[in-house]
């Protein structure tokens, strides 16, 4: 009953409210950068997990050895890769490693969008919105040890590594870009809210192009331990890693953390006309909620993701019925999966039914600040491509939604997909993507 009064609140809200006043720029997606568990490269990782591949791993160094779980999605790295060169010790002496991950992607999408402006126009007209879910704690706690031993072995880079906002200062400090440089940390909503902050700054004029997305790199014991106390992660498959994340699975038992960067280039369409850019999709509406209910669960009924699904269908000024793919946030956690299944069938109604949806999370683990950003690059390579992503793992469905289990062309007379991303604290986030027309 108090879904159904929501719906209809919802409905009455956007039939009295004038949004003629507001300006509609259209944004395109014209580059993009990822590193990842299934590999740095966005084509080497979109391959990777079009194949089926997984990239979580066993944790088996001895610090992890009498913690719960001893999983987790990590980055290759090798000391003459290009990780292992971002992460070099010169690097880690001023930055975190998630803020080298991020300006690694970077690189990346700036390259693959050919955007390297040199005007001071372009450059001031070119933001960045980049955030993260959690700081690195390692650093805290070698930091406090350093201290033990006196003040002078406190490192005087510990603050700025340890700011959520410093990868997107990094970022603008080194390209020049002097538009809006805006950060993000919103748990594990981060890297949607990022990509959707950005289209708005895109799309009521504040910028022209937009740096976007998240990073995170907290893998340690004591964030492994703190997830485990909080009950959040999988513990039944440490002997099986790349089982343990089965987003939609009756046999799901906890996420697994995963570790990475994925950035966005946005841009007004009428820009990357101009300049004959590439665009691999649009970015049609943005929506955000709060449940206003409890720290890490989401609302029994679903309506805290009914309102953000809601809100991005009515802010692309399309119908529920044109949305033919849902990228899940689906973390294969017991509560939070079944609860965003109920939330779907509740807005779709008998078009849920038709509706493809996965999670990648199977794929790379939970990637917290970075897990919205990345899968909205997987849900954009989707639309470009026209092949839905698989859901690995899923042998068993909670309920009776169209899952995809294995990467699959999408049919439709236009590819229109939500992104969902929800975080601690009941904070909610969808992106509505499309190919471009």
């Amino acid at each position: 009953m108090k879904l159904t009064k929501l719906l209809l609140s919802i409905k009455q809200t956007y039939q009295t409210r004038n949004f003629s006043q507001f300006p509609k720029r259209r944004v395109v997606v014209t580059g993009l950068g990822v590193v990842s568990p299934l590999g740095t490269g966005t084509k080497f990782a979109w391959n990777n997990l079009l194949k089926g591949r997984c990239g979580i791993v066993a944790l088996e160094s001895e610090e992890y050895s009498r913690l719960p779980c001893r999983v987790a999605g990590v980055i290759p790295i090798q000391e003459d890769n290009e990780v292992g060169k971002a992460l070099s010790r010169a690097n880690l002496k001023s930055m975190a490693p998630a803020t080298c991950l991020a300006l690694l992607a970077t690189s990346e999408a700036l390259s693959d969008a050919k955007w390297c402006p040199d005007s001071d126009v372009d450059k001031e007209n070119t933001g960045v919105a980049l955030g993260m879910g959690m700081i690195d704690l390692k650093d805290v706690c070698d930091t406090n040890e350093a201290l033990k031993l006196g003040y002078n072995k406190v490192s005087p880079f510990f603050v700025p590594r340890i700011l959520p906002n410093m990868a997107a200062g990094h970022i603008s400090i080194k390209y020049g870009f002097r538009g809006p440089n805006h950060s993000v940390s919103t748990a594990c909503a981060t890297g949607a809210h990022s990509v959707g902050d950005a289209f708005r700054f895109i799309r009521n004029g504040d910028a022209n192009v937009m740096v976007c997305g998240g990073a995170e790199s907290c893998i340690s014991p004591l964030a492994i331990a703190g997830f485990c106390r909080l009950r959040a992660l999988s513990t039944s498959f440490n002997n099986e890693p790349t089982k343990s994340s089965r987003p939609f699975d009756k046999k799901r038992d906890g996420f697994v953390m995963g570790e990475g960067a994925a950035v966005l280039i946005l841009e007004e369409y009428e820009h990357a006309l101009q300049r004959n850019a590439k665009m691999y999709a649009e970015i049609l509406g943005y929506g955000l909620s709060g449940d206003a209910s409890h720290i890490t669960t989401p609302r029994e009924d679903g309506s805290g993701a009914v309102l953000s699904m809601t809100r991005a269908i009515r802010d692309s000024n399309i119908r529920n019925d044109q949305i033919t793919y849902i990228n899940a946030h689906a973390t294969s956690t017991p509560i939070g999966d079944g609860i965003e299944s109920t939330a779907i069938k509740a807005l779709f109604k008998e078009h849920s039914l038709k509706i493809n949806i996965s999670s990648t999370k199977g794929a790379h683990g939970h990637l917290l600040g970075a897990a919205g950003n990345l899968e909205a690059v997987f849900t954009i390579l989707a639309c470009y491509y026209g092949i839905l992503p698989p859901t690995l793992n899923l042998d068993d469905p909670v309920d009776d939604l169209y899952y995809v289990l294995e990467s699959k062309k999408w049919l439709a007379d236009k590819r229109i997909a939500l992104k969902n991303s929800f975080g601690f604290g009941g904070t909610n986030a969808s992106l509505c993507i499309a190919q471009i027309s």
